[in-house]
């Protein structure tokens, strides 16, 4: 077949609607002259159209008079489907062999990681993923490594959310340093995030369903960064399970500071109130410093040290570490 009458076929191939009403049409008044059955067509020009890709695709032909004859659908359909599967062997064999030339070049190590070279093709790539989730989005927030990163959320994230995606990240102690970043972080809370905090994210890293997970990578001097694209593997079920770690591990951010919290339940300690005491002993647990914990709860880190003090009284602990065990056990956090 030509490539101009392939084209054609194309067009009509698997049928569309439109084709199938013209099709039905010249079943039932064929064999009948071509200029004949255009006259008595609501829109000639469309009918032509299609009478072409009929003709190029082979299910019907045309005699030497004009007369248009139905020829049997199933011979040129299982041609046509029998030409889709070529290519789509080509297309196979052609990325096996693409495979294989990249694996040579950069490794073994290619076969499940591509690397994405500079800021612009990873941010892309870092949509892109977000836009082609089906069920859910998790992410590590180590950054943003570069001065000019967009805030969060940025409206793929908006969109994904809106159309049920579930969002779910653990974002670097540092945010709570950061008003701008914090108040862009609960923005996204706001909007359906769940985010939680973590004293020390150790990498930056989005994982798209199961599929796909993506690692930024800064460069020195923190200008410019690069990105590594994980595909299905051993490596990627490794970032996934990081992933469930420190959102276990981490504390929760709400979309409002921790004094718009509703008091605890009755049996927690008193002190101001039960949910800046529940707040505070679930972020000493996640490892933020006092003065990330007091710019959470919007105090002085004078009050934390008074506050950690009394829970230390309270429940006979010596250390940090055995008050975050003591109120662990009496299913205070």
């Amino acid at each position: 077949m030509e490539p101009d009458a392939l084209s054609l076929a194309m067009v009509v191939l698997p049928p569309s609607p439109e084709a199938e009403a013209v099709y039905r049409e010249l079943l039932k008044t064929a064999p009948v002259p071509e200029h004949e059955f255009l006259a008595g067509a609501a829109a000639p020009a469309e009918v032509r159209r299609w009478l072409a890709a009929f003709l190029a695709a082979g299910l019907i032909r045309r005699d030497a008079d004009g007369l248009l004859r139905i020829c049997p659908p199933r011979t040129a359909l299982e041609a046509w489907a029998a030409q889709r599967e070529m290519e789509a062997a080509r297309a196979r064999a052609s990325a096996h062999a693409l495979s294989q030339l990249y694996t040579a070049v950069h490794g073994t190590g290619a076969t499940f990681v591509e690397v994405v070279e500079g800021k612009l093709a990873a941010r892309e790539l870092f949509r892109a993923l977000q836009a082609a989730a089906r069920t859910e989005v998790r992410g590590l927030e180590r950054g943003p490594y570069l001065s000019d990163a967009p805030p969060a959320p940025e409206e793929v994230q908006l969109d994904g959310m809106r159309r049920g995606l579930r969002y779910r990240a653990v974002y670097d102690g540092s945010v709570l340093h950061d008003e701008a970043l914090l108040a862009a972080v609960r923005d996204a809370v706001a909007g359906g995030e769940q985010a939680r905090v973590f004293a020390d994210v150790p990498v930056k890293l989005l994982l798209s369903d199961a599929d796909r997970g993506l690692i930024m990578l800064p460069r020195t001097g923190g200008g410019d960064a690069d990105a590594l694209l994980i595909y299905p593997s051993k490596l990627l079920d490794v970032l996934s399970e990081l992933f469930e770690v420190f959102w276990r591990l981490g504390a929760p951010i709400h979309a409002a500071g921790g004094r718009a919290m509703a008091d605890a339940d009755a049996g927690r300690p008193d002190i101001e109130s039960g949910s800046d005491a529940q707040r505070l002993l679930v972020l000493l647990t996640a490892g933020l410093t006092d003065e990330a914990i007091a710019r959470d709860l919007g105090v002085s880190q004078r009050t934390v040290h008074r506050r950690v003090s009394r829970l230390q009284e309270l429940l006979g602990a010596r250390t940090r570490f055995q008050l975050g065990v003591q109120a662990s056990r009496r299913g205070w956090l």
